[in-house]
């Protein structure tokens, strides 16, 4: 990577409609390990560095800098990697670039997602005496406050907290420089792009109130209020974000993710999604879409019905990995020991007694582990 690009991760299918998102001043891709992952089995994403944060380099920004140098400097990126139009999410100052971008470049954006962020930041002599402390006194005084501006009472991310500790203090104060200058709120209802703000409720450095000016002034944005998260809220509550944006991007709150995590549960979904490249990507994004987003969202059928005929289906095809897999999830959906062995004592009849003598080890394994020795705890 060249010091004329900013530093960025590429995570998903090459032809999956791109995503860029910003992080917050401070932090570096790491903002979005919660979030990106899952967000890449639909999307390709692409996480950026502020200038002399994370990978980037320092010499992209100087003294005075405003969001706009910051904008063409994302703007650059997409252009290098050949996307012309991108759906963007960014976190406080990397939410004022996309408020930024939805204003002065809007034929480039496909929606936009503001988080933790503002369209002013508040007294700009603050954010100047900010910088020109970090010039003088470098970033340690920042680092150690930075846990009660970024998180709740007793959360605390270490990764971040390097990332804050070994950014350039001459870029970091430009930064400043930038949110000093920042002021788009009499152009936010140019904001043509579907929009959704996040906000954290208990954030401190942007609250509440400054995502609902920008809900009240773009047309038709979307405001969802997060609980229990401060300013980094992609680190705090990434579940949340997760589920917010996929459904702001897909334009389905209900989305296959959500119904995929209810029926295997988050773990499951957690390594599923931590094991996939770029080779996968696609059929992840197709078995979120898919089977669980068109499938198993379908009311003809309860999710009941759908795990009976979902091991029937297996103990057929004799694949037992998948059969252990759906023993899980068909009592996270309700059925009892006594109805799973039913479902594959029919299948003895009709798909044949090894078939389901197999079936019946598998699942005599699982329930154990699910409900104890007895597996009989419904």
């Amino acid at each position: 990577m060249t010091d004329t690009l900013l530093h960025h991760l590429d995570e998903g299918a090459p032809t999956a409609p791109p995503l860029l998102l910003g992080p917050s001043l401070g932090t570096s891709t790491a903002l979005w390990d919660g979030v990106a992952p899952e967000l890449a089995t639909s999307h390709r994403v692409i996480r950026w560095d502020l200038p002399g944060h994370g990978g980037s380099s320092p010499g992209l920004i100087g003294p005075g800098a405003t969001v706009d140098d910051l904008a063409r400097l994302v703007l650059a990126l997409a252009d290098a990697l050949g996307i012309e139009r991108f759906a963007y999410a960014g976190v406080s100052i990397g939410g004022a670039v996309g408020l930024h971008l939805a204003v002065h470049h809007p034929e480039r954006l496909t929606s936009l997602a503001v988080i933790c962020s503002s369209a002013h930041f508040g007294d700009g002599a603050r954010w100047r005496e900010r910088a020109a402390s970090v010039r003088g006194e470098g970033l340690a005084p920042l680092v150690e406050t930075a846990d009660s501006r970024w998180f709740t009472p007793g959360f605390s991310v270490p990764a971040l907290l390097e990332d804050h500790r070994t950014a350039d203090p001459g870029a970091y104060a430009a930064c400043c420089d930038a949110l000093a200058a920042f002021d788009i709120r009499d152009r936010l209802p140019e904001v043509a792009v579907p929009t959704l703000l996040i906000a954290g409720r208990e954030d401190p450095a942007t609250p509440p109130e400054h995502l609902r000016e920008i809900a009240d002034a773009v047309p038709g944005a979307q405001l969802t209020e997060l609980p229990g998260a401060s300013h980094l809220a992609p680190a705090e509550r990434p579940a949340a974000v997760r589920a917010a944006l996929r459904g702001h991007l897909t334009g389905d709150p209900a989305s296959g993710m959500a119904v995929r995590r209810a029926v295997l549960g988050d773990a499951h979904v957690d390594r599923a999604q931590s094991r996939t490249t770029g080779f996968t990507a696609r059929f992840q994004d197709f078995i979120s879409r898919y089977a669980w987003g068109e499938v198993w969202t379908d009311t003809t059928l309860s999710r009941r019905e759908r795990s009976m005929i979902t091991l029937t289906a297996l103990v057929a095809h004799g694949h037992l990995d998948e059969l252990a897999m759906h023993v899980r999830a068909a009592r996270r959906n309700g059925l009892a020991p006594e109805e799973i062995g039913a479902v594959l004592l029919q299948s003895a009849v009709y798909c044949g007694v090894p078939a389901a003598n197999s079936a019946f080890a598998v699942a005599q394994r699982v329930l154990a582990e699910e409900d104890g020795p007895g597996g009989a705890d419904s």
